[in-house]
């Protein structure tokens, strides 16, 4: 049960086509997987650097508690997830040292990755998220990726207008990629100090 990297940072943004314009225009980076998390009530775009990646998440609720988060906080860094090889045995282990956990067991998250949230309190307030893949995570990033790239166009503009109606056709949508019972919401604002 090691730490095996840095899988990806989260940056809470109010739009997620401003920011991933920024990414993308000023640092050159692409958005490499697009989703709506239904019941966690966000839009994710995950955009690689090299062996980690940056997760932008948007509120679609000001109910949720990412929303929250955002209002109180303002756009910036939500969490910082790290890649385990077991993520059960990780959290047993962490249970036997008194660590605060805001999920004992593992839950499904965006891409079918199986993750746990620890909680700020234990953490020096950074939210920490722990993740462990699973095989399903490559099939179900392949095609929200594949109804990515049919949506979007070949050209700079068009693209670019393909990617701003892919968001908006995600914020509007009310069928979802994963079921009310393979995601967690991201903690709310009561579990972050």
């Amino acid at each position: 049960m090691t730490i095996k990297r840095i899988d990806h940072i989260a940056i809470v943004v109010p739009d997620i086509e401003q920011a991933q314009s920024f990414y993308e225009g000023a640092l050159g980076m692409k958005v490499a997987h697009l989703e709506r998390v239904e019941d966690q009530q966000v839009i994710v775009a995950f955009l690689p650097a090299g062996e980690s990646e940056i997760e932008l998440v948007e509120p679609l609720e000001e109910s949720s508690g990412v929303a929250r988060y955002l209002t109180k906080r303002g756009p910036g860094i939500h969490h910082i997830a790290l890649e385990v090889d077991d993520l059960t045995a990780m959290l047993a282990r962490l249970k036997a040292q008194n660590v605060r956990l805001i999920n004992e067991e593992p839950t499904i998250g965006s891409g079918g990755k199986k993750i746990a949230f620890i909680h700020p309190e234990s953490t020096f307030g950074v939210l920490v998220e722990l993740y462990e893949s699973t095989p399903e995570e490559s099939t179900l990033r392949a095609g929200a990726l594949d109804d990515l790239r049919a949506r979007l166009s070949l050209g700079g503009r068009a693209a670019s207008a393909a990617f701003s109606g892919f968001v908006r056709s995600l914020r509007e949508s009310r069928s979802h990629e994963v079921s009310d019972k393979e995601a967690i919401p991201l903690p709310s604002e009561d579990h972050i100090p």
